[in-house]
């Protein structure tokens, strides 16, 4: 399966009971480069994922300042030290979970909820653990 295909079959996929999808999903290598993204993911600066990369190595890195994604702060909420970050925005909000090689991105808003990006982010992270990724 292309990296693609997991963007769009996976983390782009509807979410059941709420007729929506996540706003924007990305696959990222550590160094920033795409290794695939939905058509709107927004267009992020290098120093932000060393940043995102940052909080993945030293947890909490990112609470002071918050999370900067494409110029926009996301405030850092609940989430699992050096496997996943979450973020929080108006209605929205971001979850970043981090593989052995890649960080899996999914941007929500309304009628999506917290809880159910993360399930779609983390479950497509969890898999490409398992399988060596």
């Amino acid at each position: 399966m292309s990296w693609q295909t997991y963007v769009d079959d996976h983390l782009m996929c509807e979410i059941e009971n709420t007729g929506g999808h996540l706003s924007s999903a990305a696959i990222l290598g550590f160094d920033g480069s795409v290794w695939a993204e939905s058509h709107n993911f927004p267009k992020f600066k290098p120093e932000e994922i060393t940043y995102i990369m940052k909080d993945f190595e030293e947890p909490g890195y990112l609470a002071p300042t918050g999370l900067f994604l494409a110029g926009a702060k996301y405030m850092v909420i609940q989430g699992e030290p050096g496997a996943v970050v979450r973020g929080k925005k108006g209605s929205g909000g971001i979850t970043i979970k981090k593989t052995g090689q890649a960080l899996i991105f999914g941007i929500y808003e309304e009628p999506v909820t917290p809880g159910q990006c993360n399930i779609v982010v983390e479950k497509i992270g969890d898999y490409l653990v398992d399988q060596g990724y």
